[in-house]
């Protein structure tokens, strides 16, 4: 079967993660993805292992890796009005143009969407911005730590009583910008097929910040008021709570219908006589005596090491999991056996394992296992494709040198 994508041409001005992760998407579908980069890389591309503060030698970024694989690298020294030039013909020949550029960077260049627009009616533009491409705040800068994390209310609402604001590993809310990104690319290239006009895809960190988080929000914008945090120690359901193993380790128990679960899990830990125990029988009396049960729980668990209990609540059928290290969960056997993690073979690198994409499709294989193009290699090849002169291409080439 035909990749869904192919011969759909996407010109990537953009760095760090959405907007690129966006591009390895439309890539692993068949698209041809040319990431325009400045020439001496961008600081994504260079940040090692060994920068993050493991102790290794792999030379490259990791997750600069996933996020740009199977793309084409076109330099350009934007500050040059030749580069400017050139990367305007290298988007007209194209169906899409992605980007994270700010709108007034955008207009320095020339590369203002409604004026591509204007030339070319069937080009689509995907831009990423943090708080939306209108209003006071459309030229500001942002990360999805700012807009995504802490404006939506996530940061405050991701931790216990008691606890600091919450921390969010880099990527989180930039993954799921890309995901959402792709998805209206999709739609724009559904309507261009039916014979419409190309139109502008946007997408604001803070607005995923509240997607993601909808089911908290759409309660505070009905009330008005912000749901209560996660307490340990007294949760609403103590069958939906964290505890810790003999060993030091943590577990997570979810069993969302407590009803249904507790006896199960009564059973399960060796202390059936709890199910009838008057203080703990309903859903209403566990939550009306929860410190009391979690309590009682937290001495059960503390019994026993982590791989005990792995034992004792997968035999039973428990809805759980073990609150894992990262090294661990890459050994995860399900997810080495079904895909999850691909092994990608780099001209420089040798072979890494990296993440597979993040859905599938029956008559299309979305492998994710093409590497991340070397800096600058496709420059020449780009802009002669697109019909800039040979003179331009061997400055602009020199430029990238």
């Amino acid at each position: 079967m035909k990749a869904p994508l192919a011969g759909i041409k996407v010109v990537e001005l953009a760095s760090f993660v959405a907007v690129p992760a966006a591009g390895a998407l439309l890539a692993d579908m068949g698209a041809e993805v040319i990431k325009v980069e400045v020439p001496w890389g961008e600081i994504y591309r260079h940040s090692t292992p060994k920068m993050a503060g493991l102790d290794h030698d792999f030379a490259a970024s990791p997750p600069y890796q996933m996020d740009n694989r199977g793309k084409r690298s076109l330099a350009l020294d934007l500050a040059l009005p030749q580069a400017q030039e050139a990367l305007r013909q290298v988007i007209a020949s194209a169906d899409i143009f992605i980007t994270n550029v700010l709108p007034a960077r955008l207009n320095k260049y020339g590369l203002n969407p409604d004026e591509l627009r204007a030339k070319d009616p069937k080009l689509i533009v995907a831009r990423l911005s943090g708080y939306g491409p209108d209003g006071d705040r459309a030229n500001d800068p942002a990360f999805d730590y700012t807009a995504f994390w802490s404006l939506s209310g996530l940061m405050d609402q991701m931790h216990d009583v008691g606890t600091p604001p919450a921390w969010m590993r880099p990527g989180i809310g930039d993954h799921s910008a890309a995901l959402a990104m792709v998805n209206g690319l999709q739609g724009a290239l559904r309507l261009r097929d039916q014979g419409e006009d190309g139109q502008i895809v946007d997408v604001a960190l803070q607005q995923i910040g509240y997607y993601i988080n909808g089911n908290d929000i759409s309660h505070a914008l009905v009330t008005g008021e912000s749901l209560g945090r996660h307490d340990r120690s007294g949760p609403r359901n103590p069958l939906w709570n964290q505890y810790e193993t003999k060993d030091g380790r943590w577990l997570f128990l979810v069993m969302i219908e407590s009803d249904r679960y507790w006896p199960l899990f009564a059973k399960a830990i060796g202390h059936s006589e709890l199910v009838e125990d008057e203080r703990f029988n309903s859903g209403f009396t566990r939550f009306a005596n929860t410190q009391e049960l979690v309590a009682i729980i937290d001495d059960i668990i503390k019994e026993r090491t982590l791989d005990e209990w792995t034992e004792i609540l997968n035999r039973d059928r428990i809805i759980w999991a073990p609150a894992r290290t990262l090294a661990e969960a890459v050994r995860d056997e399900n997810a080495n056996d079904t895909g999850m993690f691909v092994t990608v073979k780099h001209p420089e690198l040798g072979e890494f394992k990296t993440v597979a994409p993040p859905f599938r499709m029956s008559g299309h294989a979305m492998v994710g296992d093409s590497p991340a193009p070397l800096l600058a290699a496709d420059t020449a090849d780009v802009l002669k494709e697109a019909g800039v002169d040979d003179e331009t291409v061997a400055l602009l080439v020199a430029a990238a040198g």
